[in-house]
């Protein structure tokens, strides 16, 4: 059984047939799958499939950074709270920073973000990092909440053996492997063969960034196991080490 670590059958690409793609990861041999949260808005629909599938889906709880405007995060981040203190969730995520579209909220992202980290140390759980474009800014953050003793994954990990490592000073991180492994000219492939195994989670971020030979349709959690023979590939396992390493870290991590 595999485990996808990053997933959104409620995404409006997706939704219209989650079911059924709930049905084809079964069939390809993914057990569990996590759904991400993004914010307020989304967030019905993600437990709204969730709760069909106990024991298969699994929920996050999160304030995305793209959400964040200087009007709505502090109620969005009361939402948050609210959806821990009533719902069972097994992160707190997609969290983090993203400057990919300007740093018109950078401020606001980095407190954002703090308070989260602050929320998932209360309640001793994981989270999920979201970044694009903002590491240092990360590591400032990261440096001030060190003493959080965070653990958690860096979701769509694409950066450098060095990056992963300076993370890993200042809490306890794996990374999350998706698509982008898959792709011809994709650096990360040098990278994960340096990262140990026990830090490498599968991760698909559909309906997003579908990996190869699927590259340029819509993404499925159905599309892990080829993630995967690319991860045992570039780490010299076969893909039944592979799967196994995989949902241990993932089950020890997330708790599931």
């Amino acid at each position: 059984m595999f485990v996808d670590t990053h997933t959104h059958f409620y995404d409006e690409w997706l939704l219209p047939d989650a079911e059924q793609a709930v049905q084809r990861a079964l069939s390809a041999g993914v057990g569990k799958m996590i759904q991400a949260d993004v914010d307020s808005r989304e967030r019905p629909a993600m437990w709204e499939i969730g709760d069909r599938h106990p024991g298969v889906l699994f929920q996050m709880a999160g304030l995305y950074p793209g959400s964040v405007t200087e009007d709505n995060w502090q109620e969005e981040l009361d939402l948050v709270a609210e959806t821990v203190a009533a719902r069972k969730v097994v992160a707190i995520g997609e969290i983090g920073l993203d400057y990919h579209e300007g740093k018109q909220f950078d401020t606001l992202q980095k407190e954002v973000l703090r308070q989260q980290l602050e929320l998932a140390a209360r309640l001793d759980l994981p989270v999920n990092i979201h970044l694009r474009d903002a590491w240092e800014d990360f590591f400032e953050v990261l440096s001030d909440c060190r003493h959080l003793h965070l653990r958690g994954n860096l979701h769509c990990f694409t950066a450098s053996y060095e990056v992963y490592e300076r993370a890993n000073r200042h809490a306890r991180f794996s990374v999350g492997i998706g698509g982008v492994v898959t792709f011809k000219n994709a650096t990360l492939a040098k990278t994960l063969e340096r990262i140990p195994t026990e830090g490498i989670l599968l991760e698909t971020d559909a309906p997003y960034i579908a990996p190869v030979p699927y590259r340029g349709r819509r993404n499925e959690s159905a599309y892990l196991p080829s993630i995967a023979t690319k991860v045992a590939e570039v780490k010299g396992l076969s893909l039944r080490e592979i799967e196994t390493i995989t949902t241990h870290n993932a089950e020890t991590l997330f708790g599931i």
